[in-house]
């Protein structure tokens, strides 16, 4: 699903990342800019190159994962992403790709594909009127139902793996990541971080 330029950053960030996980600044050191790295600011830094990287390897994994769990389905891991974000209620296109960091253009590509090939539906939307809302058809909550058996097995072996308590928590450290980030993005023009592109 990722498109060749995402591919690209992708490697590129990744490379970075790496880099400045395993070739840490000495606490004191100067940068090539001239200014010195206090310790905590280095310790900082280390953290988040960690995360960062510890992320990319999961998104491989899960991406790997969710390709073997849906294929007999006949869907792909993308096909699912989109599928199960409108399970619950239908959405628009924009809206599905929000919640999954994604581009909106990457999305409707696939929702087209759903589509067109009777998974998805698109249906009228009350708030806007251009922006029509994505929903599962019967035979693309039947393909999701088929995944059911092997997520179940999956979650069972991770579970015996991790434990409960643990499991339960890395949820939540995942999601309170999640959170923060979104919190640094509002707060970008303020911080200097940079803002999402519009939609």
């Amino acid at each position: 699903m990722r498109e060749a330029t995402h591919e690209a950053t992708y490697e590129a960030t990744h490379k970075a990342m790496h880099e400045a996980a395993h070739e840490p600044l000495p606490a004191g050191d100067l940068t090539d800019a001239g200014t010195r790295v206090p310790a905590h600011a280095r310790t900082q830094q280390d953290l988040l190159s960690r995360t960062a990287l510890g992320v990319f390897r999961l998104n491989g994994q899960f991406l790997a994962i969710s390709e073997e769990l849906a294929k007999p389905a006949g869907l792909t891991a993308a096909w699912w992403q989109v599928l199960g974000a409108v399970l619950r209620e239908p959405l628009p296109v924009a809206g599905i790709a929000r919640n999954m960091g994604i581009t909106r253009q990457s999305v409707q590509r696939i929702a087209d594909l759903l589509a067109a090939k009777g998974l998805a539906e698109y249906a009228p939307n009350p708030a806007h009127r251009r922006a029509k809302l994505l929903r599962p058809t019967e035979e693309g909550r039947g393909a999701v139902d088929r995944i059911g058996p092997g997520h179940a097995a999956l979650a069972a072996r991770l579970t015996a793996e991790l434990g409960d308590a643990a499991f339960a928590e890395t949820v939540r450290a995942l999601e309170r990541l999640a959170t923060a980030l979104d919190a640094l993005e509002s707060a970008a023009p303020s911080a200097g971080i940079p803002a999402p592109a519009p939609e």
